[in-house]
């Protein structure tokens, strides 16, 4: 059997501590920044001051005001806790119930499992972001039916990863010894199948946060996802983009805690896909 060279080896650890940092770090920033927003910014997000409208960066608006005279840095941080807080509920919320789904369909086959193929093949044969815009469109704009239509978008790709796993750890010998020692249904699933598929799992979420913060902030600009006056990212940019020519930093900095976050997600997801030794084959 053929080994890692030490070389490489002492390359692979050292990439995956630099980027174990990042993530405590983007973690440490995020929960920092949520707490400061609530707690201390003494600005209403709401109130407007057209007096005050688009002014620049000054020691009581760090980083000026919008069109309607509100604190541009309160807004971008309150909007970072509306963006991340939907994109996670909308995560969870596919992850709670794609999991069981793909237990009992991978585990139990038979008709539960082909009716669960055949609702897969049904989502897969479009687009997730031209699924999600259209049942948005539906079931009428506002951040509250956009995480329920990502949800019902999102919940198969998880089904299918946990159906894969089930179907494979099914036929091992473990899972055959555990069934002649009499343990339920139920305790096979959750004792024995369950651990095993969460490494899967874990990547794939990982890698799927910056997708879903993506696909909220572009339906928000368009939108179909949070609606005035509440800030959020992609909101904030459709806010500033009349403005663009004239204050350009109101769309940079929505725009730049875009970008970063969903970096600082994708490169969280490649550590966690490194660290469980996880097959590139679960981002599909």
């Amino acid at each position: 059997m053929k080994t890692m060279p030490l070389r490489m080896q002492s390359t692979k650890t050292k990439k995956h501590n630099w980027q174990a940092i990042i993530g405590m770090l983007f973690a440490l920033l995020a929960i920092a920044a949520s707490l400061y927003a609530f707690l201390y910014l003494k600005h209403d997000h709401t109130l407007t001051d057209l007096r005050s409208r688009l002014q620049g960066i000054s020691a009581l608006h760090p980083l000026g005001t919008d069109h309607l005279g509100r604190d541009v840095l309160t807004r971008l941080l309150l909007g970072g806790g509306q963006t991340l807080g939907y994109s996670l509920l909308a995560l969870g919320a596919a992850l709670l119930i794609g999991i069981p789904f793909g237990l009992i369909a991978g585990y139990k086959r038979g008709w539960i499992d082909k009716l669960f193929m055949r609702i897969a093949d049904a989502f897969l044969a479009f687009p997730d972001t031209i699924v999600a815009i259209v049942l948005s469109g539906l079931l009428g704009a506002g951040i509250g039916n956009l995480v329920l239509a990502i949800v019902i978008v999102k919940w198969v790709s998880y089904a299918r990863l946990v159906r894969s796993t089930v179907l494979s750890e099914s036929q091992k010998d473990y899972i055959r010894v555990a069934r002649t020692n009499g343990l339920s249904d139920a305790r096979i699933m959750t004792k024995h199948l369950l651990p095993h598929i969460a490494g899967h799992v874990l990547v794939l979420a990982s890698l799927d946060l910056g997708k879903i913060i993506l696909l909220i902030s572009s339906l928000s600009y368009i939108g179909l996802g949070a609606q005035p006056p509440t800030p959020e990212w992609g909101a904030m940019l459709n806010d500033s983009r009349p403005y663009f020519q004239s204050r350009p930093e109101l769309m940079v900095f929505p725009g730049l805690a875009i970008v970063l976050v969903v970096l600082l997600a994708n490169m969280l997801g490649d550590y966690l896909r490194d660290r469980f030794d996880v097959k590139k084959e679960v981002q599909s």
